[in-house]
This record gives C-alpha cells, sequence and structure tokens, in this order.
C-alpha cells in the first residue's frame, strides 16, 4: 500500500488540520521527526511522502495503533510502542537524537472514539474502560468503583469543569452502594438525575473527559513529554501540538512562552526571559469552517507551534 493511499481521511482516523500541521512542522526530505500521537496514522502517513532520506519515529501506546503502523512499513519508518512520556529514552535508544521536528495531536484518535468496546464515546454502550493502552492499568469503572467522593469531585470538577462536580461526585456514590457501574449504560443511568436537560451531550462529554484523563494520567504525561521536548529537538526544530480541551491547551501554551507549566518565565541576570522556545504561534489555529463542517471533531481544535531557540 503506498503512502498516498493509505488512512488521510477514512473511517479510521481523520487527521485535523493535517495541511497546517505538515506546514508548521517545515518537513525537510532528509530530516528526522517524530510523531508522538500515531493514532490512525494519518499525520504519519503524510509526514512520510516528504521523506527522502529523513526518518519518521511514531508513538502510540494502543495495541490496535500498532497493527495500522504495520500498513506503514518502509525504511524511513519507525514504531515506537510507548506512551509519549518515554520520549527521550526511546529516541535515545533508537540513536534518533536529535530530531528536526515533533508532532503532538493530544487526545483521543476517531478510531478509539468509534469503537465501542473502548469505551471512549458517549454514543454506544459498551465497557467503562477509556483506557489508551487497553493491556493494563486503572479503568474508568474502577475509578468509579473505587475512588472516594472527595476523589470523583476533584476530577470531575478539575478534568471535566463540570459545574455541579460536588453533587455528582455524591450521586456516584450513593448510586454505586446498590449496584456495580461498569457499562458507560449503567453510569449514564446512575447520574440522570444531576444530567442538565437539553444539555445531555456536552454534560456527559465532561465526564468522560473527566474519567479518561484520570484513567490515563493525561496531564502528567503531557508535562512530562513537553519537558523532554526542549532536549531532544535540535536548535530550529519546531514543536507543533494540537490540543482539544482548555486544560491541553493552556498546558502548551505556557510551556511555548516560558518553559514552565506555571508560575512566570525564569529572567536572566540581564532581565531577558530564559525560555527554550520561540513562539510562532501568537495566537493558536483553528480549523476552518469548512473542515468542521466535515470532520465535527476539529471543533475544538487548537494548534500551536513554536521554534527550539540556537
Amino acid at each position: 500500500m503506498s503512502v498516498n493511499n493509505y488512512h488521510n481521511d477514512t473511517a479510521y482516523h481523520r487527521p485535523v488540520m493535517l495541511r497546517e500541521c505538515l506546514e508548521a512542522l517545515d518537513l525537510q526530505p532528509g530530516g528526522r521527526y517524530v510523531d508522538v500521537t500515531f493514532g490512525g496514522g494519518g499525520h504519519s502517513a503524510r509526514i512520510l511522502e516528504h521523506l527522502t532520506t529523513g526518518h519518521l519515529y511514531s508513538f502510540d501506546q494502543d495495541a490496535d495503533a500498532e497493527r495500522e503502523a504495520g500498513n506503514l512499513a518502509r525504511p524511513q519508518f519507525t514504531f515506537i510502542r510507548s506512551n509519549f512520556r518515554d520520549l527521550h529514552a526511546e529516541l535515545q535508544r533508537h540513536d534518533a537524537l536529535p530530531v528536526d521536528g515533533l508532532l503532538a495531536d493530544l487526545g483521543v484518535s476517531s478510531h478509539q472514539f468509534d469503537t465501542p468496546e473502548r469505551g471512549f464515546s458517549t454514543r454506544f454502550d459498551g465497557p467503562l474502560d477509556m483506557r489508551m493502552n487497553a493491556e493494563y492499568g486503572t479503568t474508568a469503572a474502577d475509578i468509579i468503583a473505587d475512588y472516594s467522593e472527595a476523589e470523583l469531585h476533584r476530577i470531575f470538577g478539575m478534568y471535566g469543569e463540570v459545574t455541579n462536580a460536588r453533587t455528582l461526585a455524591a450521586t456516584v456514590v450513593a448510586a454505586r452502594r446498590g449496584q456495580s457501574i461498569t457499562t458507560i449504560a449503567a453510569l449514564k443511568k446512575a447520574i440522570a438525575s444531576c444530567t442538565p436537560r437539553g444539555k445531555e451531550n456536552k454534560y456527559l462529554a465532561q465526564v468522560f473527559q473527566a474519567l479518561r484523563i484520570e484513567a490515563n494520567d493525561e496531564m502528567a504525561a503531557l508535562q512530562e513529554m513537553l519537558t523532554q521536548t526542549a532536549q531532544v529537538l535540535r536548535p530550529g526544530g519546531r514543536l507543533v501540538v494540537m490540543s482539544y480541551h482548555s486544560l491541553e491547551d493552556r498546558l502548551v501554551k505556557n510551556f511555548m512562552a516560558k518553559g514552565k507549566f506555571f508560575g512566570e518565565a525564569e529572567k536572566n541576570l540581564f532581565g531577558h526571559t530564559n525560555t527554550p522556545f520561540e513562539v510562532l504561534t501568537r495566537k493558536p489555529v483553528e480549523a476552518s469552517a469548512e473542515e468542521v463542517a466535515l470532520n465535527p471533531r476539529a471543533r475544538s481544535a487548537k494548534l500551536r507551534v513554536a521554534v527550539r531557540k540556537e
């Protein structure tokens, strides 16, 4: 199968802001690049089209992604089955440092959303799983069953930005006393009393987002990965990150601008900010109305780009 007709725009995965991501990477035929979120392979496939003597290293912890990566087998491509928090160690192991550009398309792939048994989508019934790597770790059902009311309140409020997080946590704890809540349908039923009428879809999406972020330790993993980008990118290398909710976008924005996630940028003796990156996008790039019409998932995407300082 050639790269040209690979899953660039299929039911498996429709990559968001594909042209914008490729332009932001400033791809060179002999360059060395990293896609830390292979997913359905849409971005990786198109990056490979631009490489001759260069190489692409793609990360994903999902077994389904690893199977898809088999369709891209060629000398210029290496798939790394790992969480992107292992970025530096894995690239070092593959003798692949430094790199010329790094792309991160955060969140859940279209394929994961559209597979009911993965438990990511509110549209289907299925197990409350939500693990990016379905082979081990804490599931959403484990969180619902085992977390204290205070812990549930924290994750619903912090990661889901749910307005009635305290009531929601109390409702879950009361509901689980009489039954085990292990499916999407059971969770929807259990929290129906505190789900706002007419806003069910948005509310459930926030609840699911909170459970998914907690199950996969997403915020900590993102911070670890971003921190390592200053080590793995060569001077002049591009950092391209696309996020889908405000928590991620805030971390990305702060890191690119300040070199840290919280507080102000550090300054040297001359009062100049001591940051590893120069931001190229004053405001995040957003998908066009035409793309959103074709792919609703693009609506919330925010793309930020920075270059590693010399």
